[in-house]
Parts: C-alpha cells; structure tokens; sequence
C-alpha cells in the first residue's frame, strides 16, 4: 500500500505507543512516528517497531499541529507519491480493516479531502470523562464541518491549503476544515470503526483543564474565521463568554444590594441550561437518561472553565504572548 502512510504523534505514550504503531504494522504503511520531548524510551521504542522517527526541535513551542505537518514532511521525504495519509496519536489504536475502507472512500470520492470514522473510548467504564469522551465522539454519519486529529487525508489537499496552522494550540483540525471546504473540498464521516483512544482521565482537574483548552480553541478560531459567512466557533465563544463569565460576575456584584436573591437566579438560570441540554441530547441523540444527565452536567459546568480559556487566548492576544499547549493529561501509568 505504497500510496498511504501514518503519521503519527506522541510524548511519553509508553505502551499505548507500542499498541498504536503495532495495529499498523504489516499494513505496507510507512510509518512516521513524530516525538515531542518523550523521556520513557518512546523514541526507541518506534524505532524498534520500525518507525521513522522525527524529534521536535523543542526550543520552538510544541503544538500537535506543527508535529503533524513535520510528520507530513518526512513521508513526502520518504514517499513522494503517497496520496493519503492517516494521522492518528499515540495513545490510539487503528480499528482493524479502516485504513482500506478509508482508502477505498478517498478513491470513490474525489472531492473528499478526509474521512473519519468511530473513534471510542478503550476504558469508558473508568470514569465519567472518559465515557463522556466516547459520546462526544459519536457523531452523524455524512458529510461533516470537520473532523478530529485522527483521520485519514488526501496529501494534494492538505498541499493546497499548506496544512495545519502550527501555531494553533487547540483545535487545530476544524480549523484546517474551515480552510479545505473554502478550497472546495469535502469532508466525510463515514460508518466504520476508526480507532480505539485512551482517554486516561480520571480527575476532575484533568477535565477542568481539558475544558480550558476548549475555550481557548472556540476563542482562537472565532478570531481567525469568526467572519461571516463562516462564523467559526462565535456561537460557542459568545455561550462561553455568556455563561461562564458575564452572568456569574453579574450575579456576583449584585448579591448584596439583591440580598443574595441574584445567586439564586443564577443557580436557577443553570438549572434550566441543564435542562435544556438534557432534552436536547435526547431527543436529537437518543442517549440513555443517565448519559444524557451526565452530558448535560459537565456542558453545564464546563461554562466556567471554557470562559477562562477564551480569557486566557484574549490576554496572552493582547499581551502579545502566546498560549503554550495546556496539557490535562500525564505520562501514561502516571
């Protein structure tokens, strides 16, 4: 399979490197594996599983983006006429028969420029973030905005539009989606197993952080392509904003002069956004009611920490310092 390779990327991975580069193997795939910083032993351990290895040069800052066009850089080294490429990361594992059924719908489709599939959650029994993580993964089946990290993409259109902006710390890949469907291209999700991810997270201050670097991503790309007619990620920002920001400091600077009648409507004001999300899940979803209870919760929650990422993009903007990658999660077995 001379016209696909895998690029893939990680830090500190441990075995979930070892599973993600062995479910590739004896695919005909060359295997690029891009390490940013990794003091485990992941670099030898690609190359033990015979990967090329590419090692971030880390006095520039690190983002998955730049990782990933450097990954794409030394499979064109390798394999000039490679067409496709899967990108996937190292805590993944490819589902058995995707890279052909992707490969056969990027031939039958010559406007697609990427197809996903179903990413799940290995371990979503282990906390309610990973199971949440394995809902939020489950989207509709057709042509889609955009679509993850993991994905397989055509070379020639991430050429075109000269690939992953590798200054973005987050949200990287809708915002190349905004770009290839202004260049004309397609996306797909399509009905097939994708790959396995494990999520590994079990704390809330892992969640917390996770959902800051959400809003840091809605923020930045509401910047870049907030303009109509796309309006990419405004209405996210603005519930952010709305939510998580402007009504608790409201509620917050009235409750003395209200005696405290303004934190009460804000608690009821969170308990009808609840609601609403809930309803919204299941009817639109169908998840099971306790799922969607679930779901609704930390969407509700999430306001807050999602409002102190667009903060957090807003000042380092202004200051002229950039954000560094928000990391939620340590090294695997941590």
């Amino acid at each position: 399979m001379d016209d696909v390779g895998l690029v893939a990327i990680g830090r500190n991975e441990g075995d979930r490197l070892r599973l993600c580069l062995a479910s590739a193997g004896g695919l005909g795939l060359v295997l690029i594996y891009v390490d940013s910083g990794s003091s485990d032993g992941s670099v030898e351990l690609a190359r033990g599983l015979g990967a090329e290895v590419v090692e971030l040069d880390l006095t520039t800052p690190f983002t998955a983006a730049r990782a990933r066009n450097a990954g794409l850089e030394r499979l064109r080294e390798l394999a000039p006429d490679a067409r496709y490429v899967q990108f996937i990361d190292g805590d993944c594992e490819l589902a058995d028969g995707w890279i052909d059924r992707a490969r056969r719908e990027l031939d039958e489709r010559p406007e697609t420029a990427a197809v996903c599939g179903r990413l799940r959650e290995r371990h979503p029994e282990r906390s309610v973030y990973n199971r949440l993580a394995d809902l939020e993964w489950d989207t509709p089946i057709g042509e889609a905005r955009a679509c993850g990290g993991i994905a397989m993409m055509r070379t020639a259109a991430l050429d075109r539009v000269g690939g992953f902006n590798p200054e973005l710390i987050a949200g990287e890949e809708p915002e190349l989606c905004v770009r290839l469907r202004r260049d004309g291209w397609k996306i797909f999700r399509i009905d097939a197993d994708m790959a396995a991810h494990d999520m590994a997270m079990t704390r809330l201050r892992q969640w917390w952080r996770r959902s800051v670097r959400t809003g840091h991503a809605f923020a930045e790309g509401a910047a870049l392509h907030g303009a109509p007619p796309e309006r990419h990620y405004v209405r996210e920002t603005r519930s952010l904003v709305a939510w998580g920001m402007v009504l608790p400091l409201a509620a917050l600077a009235l409750a003395w002069p209200t005696r405290g009648l303004s934190l009460l409507a804000l608690a009821a004001a969170y308990v009808l956004l609840f609601a609403r999300v809930y309803r919204g899940v299941r009817s639109r979803r169908g998840w099971r009611p306790a799922d969607a209870r679930a779901y609704a919760c930390f969407v509700t929650l999430g306001k807050i920490p999602g409002a102190l990422g667009v903060a957090r993009y807003w000042a380092g903007r202004l200051s002229g310092r950039r954000s560094r990658v928000i990391e939620h999660r340590g090294p695997a077995g941590a």
